[in-house]
């Protein structure tokens, strides 16, 4: 990357972030549309960020261990 030499990203990485990131903004705007109650809505969005941070916290820095983050 153009700052500093210990961010290694391939352009495999940007289309996995970049789709997380519109799979995530996708299920929050079919939760807002169809969830009436707003506690129901901020239930449901709280466990799709909970859901988001746990991915992108697994493919950063393979917090569980699992295959999905690689070696």
């Amino acid at each position: 990357m153009t700052i500093t030499d210990e961010i290694n990203w391939s352009p495999f990485d940007f289309i996995i972030m970049g789709s997380l990131l519109i799979f995530f903004s996708i299920g929050i705007n079919f939760v807002s549309n169809r969830a009436k109650n707003l506690k129901n809505r901020v239930l449901y969005i709280g466990i799709l960020v909970i859901i988001f941070m746990l991915i992108w916290a697994e493919l950063a820095v393979g917090l569980f261990g699992t295959p999905f983050a690689g070696s």
